[in-house]
């Protein structure tokens, strides 16, 4: 099986490891990349210093509320980016806000997931993200 590659962004320590616990049971060889916030993020994505060697996501889940810059921020600069805004950017956030899942959408957000508080849901919801968009969805190369 392909080696996916996720780039997580999330600026929580706690969310990180819970998600890098969800993809260790993963059925797939999922590389788990993670950085703090969309300054790291588009640093790591145009594979600028400290990341020249990031490896190119499959998939990228993203966090809206991070200091220096949020996730509504980083969907501008990515959908705006030639080489980088074909890479689904799914919003993985706490907020439940209307007005932050039209505006994420009309940002071109590939997807809006809410993070539940129970664990297992939380496992499962990251399962059923790595279903749809590592096993289902067809992506661009």
């Amino acid at each position: 099986m392909n080696d996916f590659v996720v780039l997580l962004v999330e600026d929580e320590p706690a969310d990180v490891h819970l998600t890098r616990m969800a993809f260790k049971k993963s059925r797939l060889l999922v590389q788990l990349c993670d950085v703090g916030d969309g300054v790291e993020a588009l640093a790591f994505l145009r594979q600028q210093a400290p990341y020249q060697d990031a490896p190119r996501p499959d998939i990228i889940l993203l966090d809206l509320n991070m200091p220096r810059m949020d996730g509504k921020t980083l969907l501008q600069h990515l959908k705006q980016d030639e080489d980088l805004k074909r890479i689904p950017a799914i919003v993985l956030t706490t907020s439940e806000a209307e007005s932050d899942i039209v505006d994420t959408y009309n940002l071109g957000c590939a997807g809006f997931v809410t993070k539940p508080v129970d664990l297992v849901q939380f496992l499962q919801a990251i399962q059923n993200v790595e279903d749809y968009w590592l096993t289902l969805v067809k992506r661009p190369q």
